[in-house]
């Protein structure tokens, strides 16, 4: 077995990770309670979809999650909603207080006390597993909870379990909309941690996910929820090749491989397709060709960043339904051949592709139509650059006049970690910047300074 936990942190992740088991419970048949009509094996079994739900004697089916926030409203909503008896109450940490959109109180005040009691029930988890093959993390960057607390486990687990993968689903503060003043701040505290302790990031914006729906769902006024839910097809699509059996399966370290060319590289770009309405859907063919395209569309990134002003060092397609590698080759083919689509020269395939035959389910009630196979991007650009530049910028800004300083070091954080942070992610900028630019240009580089 190749078992995979999930942790969701803070407000966003626990939102998301409520999404995500409702998608999951609903692609395998499992029922609000755990109990799974369609399994005949009671109590074990190496079913694929145990590497997601672990199987108790009574044949009940508990998922491989823990779900921590500092403050209780949102877990509560997890332990009074429609899924609370799937969940061990054990899974479903929450503290008194709350870390106030304040790094430092997730860091070191407030998620202190609770670390090692998280720690535990990760471990218990662990323990029950038998090839554990890593950890999915949900979080968000701008909070106190996801960032303070996220990287504060994060650290954590890369002392306990060093060799296992960290995947990532951050969740990014978008250009123009915030929910917080102090989200710059948060952001490069936390994006400073987790350049050393993850090992790949798969990035998502909200902004993004607004213009998503406008432009494709026609919602005019999206609720976390319409969002969470298309994150949730990103999810699933991702870790289907887990949980099903299909042509071509892609596994945790396999994305790594494939996507991080060096260490710090590992912020990838999202992009998820179809994402159509019913009444469209009707009216659209939706051939792999398609797909493909769709996936390759600014329009469709999860979070705001144009790949054309960068290029690619690798993409991963992984497509799910009735998919045939035949097509896919075909739609590669032809994506290579546009001009639009740029790769680093010293990266000349850069395409990986996983095929799963499971269709993409959809939630009833949903926004998503019913459609015969989907296609998810995980692309690794150079684009992704302009992202980090613009926290920056507004870290910068605000970093000059030292404001808001004060209520991180009122709790127990040095003002030098906020330059030390800025620095590193200076430097990630630097790293982009050099992997964008083309080899030969370096090499006239030499040429001239050896003539010199």
């Amino acid at each position: 077995m190749r078992e995979v936990i999930s942790i969701h942190i803070g407000q966003a992740g626990v939102q998301i990770g409520n999404a995500c088991w409702e998608l999951y419970c609903l692609e395998h048949g499992i029922q609000h309670d755990g109990q799974m009509p369609s399994d005949k094996t009671i109590g074990g079994g190496d079913d694929a979809f145990n590497t997601f739900f672990s199987e108790t004697g009574a044949g009940k089916h508990v998922p491989r999650c823990v779900f921590v926030d500092l403050e209780p409203t949102v877990v509560d909503e997890v332990r009074s909603g429609a899924y609370r008896q799937l969940f061990h109450p054990e899974q479903l940490i929450s503290g008194k207080e709350d870390a106030a959109n304040n790094y430092a109180r997730g860091h070191y005040t407030i998620g202190k006390e609770i670390v090692d009691l998280v720690l535990d029930r990760v471990r218990k988890l662990a323990d029950n597993c038998t090839g554990l093959q890593g950890f999915i993390i949900f979080h968000s960057f701008g909070g106190g909870t996801g960032s303070g607390f996220g990287s504060l486990l994060m650290e954590r687990l890369s002392v306990d379990y060093g060799k296992k993968s960290k995947l990532e689903f951050a969740l990014y503060p978008s250009p123009q909309i915030a929910t917080a003043v102090v989200e710059p701040y948060n952001t490069v505290l936390s994006a400073h941690c987790m350049l050393e302790h993850s090992d790949c990031a798969f990035m998502i914006d909200n902004e993004a996910m607004y213009d998503v729906c406008r432009r494709n769902l026609d919602i005019e006024r999206p609720t976390y929820t319409n969002l969470n839910r298309i994150i949730a097809q990103c999810v699933s699509s991702i870790t289907a090749s887990l949980r099903f059996d299909g042509a071509l399966n892609v596994d945790l370290t396999e994305f790594q491989t494939n996507l991080v060319p060096y260490p710090r590289i590992h912020f990838p770009l999202c992009s998820y397709a179809p994402i159509i309405s019913a009444e469209k859907a009707y009216h659209e063919q939706l051939s792999v060709a398609e797909l493909t395209n769709s996936v390759f569309e600014p329009a469709n990134m999860m979070v705001k960043c144009d790949p054309r002003h960068g290029k690619y060092m690798s993409c991963c397609m992984m497509y799910r339904g009735d998919v045939v590698p035949k097509d896919v080759n075909a739609a590669i083919a032809a994506i290579k051949t546009k001009r639009t689509i740029q790769f680093v020269d010293w990266c000349p395939t850069g395409f990986k592709v996983g095929i799963n035959y499971q269709p993409p389910t959809v939630i009833p009630g949903g926004d998503l139509a019913k459609v015969q196979r989907s296609c998810l991007m995980i692309s690794n650009t150079t684009a992704i650059a302009e992202v980090w530049s613009r926290m920056d910028h507004k870290f910068d800004l605000m970093y000059a006049k030292r404001a808001f300083v004060h209520w991180y070091v009122g709790e127990g954080m040095e003002e030098g970690e906020f330059s030390e942070a800025r620095e590193d992610l200076a430097a990630l900028e630097k790293d982009y910047e050099e992997i964008g630019a083309d080899t030969n240009e370096d090499e006239d580089e030499d040429a001239e300074e050896d003539a010199m």
